[in-house]
């Protein structure tokens, strides 16, 4: 059945965010995009209205076509180029935030996400690009960043640009039914979202903890760039600020929103405040000696640790990590900061 402007129109409008415009016309991949990113912030949403009668024609076209291999490559796109970046980082941040605490995190875990993220972007309309390639180059590339969250900027940029190399048409084959897409599709958005989710109801400080530093060592690299980094930080907080100036003060003291305002803060001077709960962490003032570090690092790792806490095996771990964690931001060097305004 021919697929109608007018219909789709209707779907971009009443559904645009979540991609039932692109569900009804069989672009599938495009669909799960929106469905991760809420339409590309809104952006590529909007940005999308004048191209919806090409993607009705493109869709009908196929629809006349016989199932047949991919001939061809197609033109480069600088739009598609920087899509697969911003969306590898993103879905590198939300498995940083998600699923950091995983066994090689560094090595499995990010250049996977990474990848997908860019394979994604790579199979949006009628091209798609090699996998193999693209995970390939996301696991080579993950070492040589170990252990460090800008480790997503490369791993994205690598895998982009391999995606590029290979990208072709797409082979034509015979449509699916729409309840075996929608299985696949929702598949997908919950192997997405279940870690996320889950992570932000059962473990809420440690979510937004994530959260905060996350944000934060984003907004690091562009420390060089303050405007830019202003910016950023404005995007970020939205939610916080729309929320404050639709609930104020008025009585509102729920654990959640106390949680959001402690993330407010942290992010806004996110430096000083990741040594601040460090020092509290260890049980220090602030300004102590490296020698009072090491002590107190020693001892409340031989305190917490989980094999001298059966009785309590996961608020051992839990304070453990935190120790590793408080332990590792204060033997970092301090990054200066500029001036308040």
């Amino acid at each position: 059945m021919a697929k109608g402007l007018l219909m789709t129109y209707v779907l971009w409008a009443l559904g645009g965010p979540a991609g039932l415009h692109h569900l009804y016309l069989g672009r599938d991949s495009h669909a799960l995009l929106w469905m991760l990113t809420l339409g590309g912030g809104g952006l590529g949403w909007l940005w999308e209205f004048w191209k919806l009668p090409s993607f009705v024609a493109q869709a009908n076209q196929l629809q006349k076509q016989k199932p047949s291999p991919g001939k061809g490559t197609p033109a480069p796109s600088l739009i598609r180029f920087i899509a697969q970046i911003i969306v590898g980082i993103y879905f590198g941040l939300v498995a940083l935030i998600s699923l950091s605490s995983m066994a090689n995190f560094y090595i499995v875990g990010l250049p996977l996400a990474i990848g997908l993220g860019v394979l994604l972007v790579s199979a949006v309309g009628n091209q798609t690009s090699d996998f193999k390639n693209i995970l390939g180059v996301s696991f080579l590339t993950s070492p040589i960043f170990y252990g460090r969250p800008i480790a997503i900027l490369p791993i994205s940029v690598a895998a982009s640009i391999t995606a590029q190399k290979h990208r072709r048409y797409k082979a034509s084959v015979a449509s699916e039914m729409l309840s075996v897409r929608l299985y696949r599709l929702g598949l997908a958005y919950l192997a997405f979202t279940g870690p996320l989710a889950y992570n932000t109801l059962y473990n809420t400080a440690a979510t937004l903890s994530y959260v905060a530093e996350t944000i934060g060592t984003f907004l690091s690299w562009f420390s060089l760039f303050p405007l830019l980094g202003r910016l950023l930080e404005i995007v970020f907080l939205l939610p916080y600020r729309i929320w404050w100036l639709l609930i104020g003060d008025l009585g509102f003291n729920s654990s959640s929103f106390q949680e959001w305002e402690r993330l407010y803060e942290f992010v806004h001077s996110f430096q000083d405040e990741k040594r601040q709960l460090a020092y509290q962490v260890l049980g220090l003032s602030e300004g102590a000696t490296n020698e009072e570090i090491h002590r107190s690092y020693r001892e409340l790792v031989k305190i917490w640790h989980p094999d001298n806490n059966q009785h309590q095996a996961d608020e051992a771990q839990k304070r453990f990590l935190e120790i590793q964690a408080a332990y590792k931001i204060l033997n970092q060097p301090r990054k200066p900061r500029g001036p308040r305004k």
